[in-house]
């Protein structure tokens, strides 16, 4: 992901030689700074790697929970339209019920 757009590899810059002039930096001083540079670099490196797998997981779980979500949305409804149909056959029931206690107490039996 991000190594493309990245120009040296810390093995490049390890094998990397500069040419010493009379008026030149000392080579100990450049290798040591080198040396900082070549393990920052790696540490990057391994950084971008780590986060890259968990963007990678975290999408995927993100994948995982939307799909959840989803079943669950669908079973929210399919259970709500369930439960108006059981609610409405529980209020013509009562009815009934209602409808048949009036008659014995106003005395309308058939």
């Amino acid at each position: 992901m991000y190594s493309d757009r990245l120009y040296l590899t810390p093995e490049e810059i390890v094998e990397k030689d500069f040419k010493i002039d009379a008026r030149g930096y000392r080579p100990q001083e450049v290798d040591n700074f080198l040396d900082m540079v070549i393990r920052d670099y790696t540490e990057y490196s391994n950084i971008i790697r780590k986060l890259e797998k968990d963007i990678k997981n975290l999408t995927e779980d993100n994948i995982k929970l939307k799909q959840e979500i989803r079943r669950l949305n669908s079973e929210l409804d399919s259970n709500s339209n369930n439960n108006d149909v059981l609610h409405r056959a529980n209020n013509v029931d009562l009815l009934k019920r209602i409808s048949q206690l009036e008659k014995v107490v106003y005395g309308n039996n058939e």
